[in-house]
């Protein structure tokens, strides 16, 4: 799960993750001495989701009331779910959880043993299609940037240890994301076939569609135009920080430059500011 990274990389088990930046708020309200620090985001809109078949009564948040849900341990969009109920004025306490290996997910939704499955939306949906589901007519979402979640997901995250000790190193590799991202929305085939270089397994259409999903549900929200993708709004993130906060109940609101720095993200003129 997405949330995973946080206390690997706070405990100096990695370095750097690519993990969910709300994962890092709740870990930095918390534990604000240990917490790492976003430096690039990817995912600028909320791929957030509670997917369920297509001919399932939950058709609305409410609905999710009496029902069971499925997720891992560190998905975000499960991390996130208390915040999701009190945004739309549903009991939690109503809604029974089980936690499942990512790779199990899709196969207990379309098998009935949950009546809903947490996840990014694009994950959800290319797993599904990878197990012969045809997820437009087999699977709806309940999406959470639907119901005023306008939240910033997974980003590059390094430790605090890291950015003060070897700061170019740090600029060195968001430099070289950053470059690598440019090069693979110029020739989006040769990005996917380094993939499948690296893992000859994948399913090279289906990660090709991916791809393309990825780019236009998870990282084109329109503000990359003005400050170009891996930057952030602060206010906007401020915003998140107030809705998880307030949400989940947490001791204390990290401001949001302990969240997130641009202090090692390339010229603003060399940040993509169009996908596609």
């Amino acid at each position: 799960g997405s949330g995973a990274p946080i206390p690997l990389v706070a405990n100096g088990t990695y370095d750097v993750g690519f993990g969910d930046i709300n994962a890092l708020i709740q870990f930095a309200a918390i534990k604000p001495e240990d917490a790492p620090i976003a430096v690039y985001v990817m995912f600028n809109q909320p791929p957030f989701t509670i997917a369920v078949k297509a001919d399932s009564p939950i058709k609305t948040p409410k609905d999710l009331e009496g029902k069971t849900l499925g997720g891992s341990t560190n998905d975000a969009a499960l991390k996130l779910f208390p915040a999701f109920c009190k945004i739309t004025k549903i009991d939690c306490s109503k809604v029974t959880i089980t936690n499942m290996q990512p790779n199990l997910r899709e196969q207990m939704l379309m098998q009935g043993q949950i009546d809903g499955a947490f996840g990014y939306v694009n994950t959800i949906r290319f797993s599904a299609k990878l197990i012969g589901v045809d997820v437009d007519k087999q699977l709806r979402f309940i999406n959470y940037g639907d119901y005023g979640m306008d939240l910033y997901s997974n980003a590059i995250i390094v430790s605090k240890k890291l950015a003060k000790d070897n700061p170019a190193a740090v600029r060195g590799l968001v430099a070289a994301i950053n470059h690598g991202l440019e090069d693979a929305l110029k020739d989006p085939d040769a990005a996917v076939a380094a993939v499948a270089k690296r893992e000859p397994l994948i399913k090279v259409p289906v990660e090709r569609e991916r791809f393309d999903a990825t780019l236009k549900l998870e990282m084109n929200h329109p503000e990359i135009a003005k400050i170009g993708l891996g930057n952030v709004d602060m206010s906007r993130l401020k915003r998140s920080i107030d809705i998880l906060v307030e949400a989940n109940n947490l001791p204390r609101t990290p401001t949001p430059e302990e969240i997130f720095t641009p202090a090692f993200l390339p010229p603003a003129d060399e940040l993509p500011k169009k996908l596609f």
